[in-house]
């Protein structure tokens, strides 16, 4: 394996990148790393006929969008609860790890947004 491969690979296992999918179609793409969160939209998606925005507070931009904690329109897809008590069990998962719940809990969400893991962990 050539240096630039492994380099790469380790780049990319340092982050956990979930795709945000609008209808079923990707939207964008949101990371968590050591900086803290990024959103970014998706260029296909910016171009196609009326895209719409994945929540107000993330309007349409071809500018990625920072935050060090999780956004608040992903962090309200989160169970809450006894559904939140489940998932922690289930998946063995903290409260505060907020993208871990992300990732494995909102595949299938009520609204238009579903949330899939860019690489399953196993």
């Amino acid at each position: 394996m050539s240096w630039e491969l492994w380099r790469l690979i380790k780049i990319i296992m340092s982050k956990r990148i979930a795709q945000v999918l609008m209808h079923d179609r990707l939207a964008g793409l949101l990371i968590q790393d050591e900086d803290g969160y990024h959103f970014h939209y998706d260029g296909d998606y910016l171009a196609a006929e009326n895209p719409e925005p994945v929540s107000l507070t993330l309007p349409l931009s071809e500018k990625p969008f920072h935050s060090m904690t999780m956004f608040p329109f992903f962090d309200g897809l989160i169970p809450e609860g006894w559904l939140l008590d489940i998932a922690e069990k289930s998946w063995k998962l903290d409260a505060r790890d907020r993208m871990g719940l992300l990732l494995v809990c909102c595949k299938d969400t009520i609204g238009a947004v579903s949330i899939v893991p860019l690489i399953e962990e196993p």
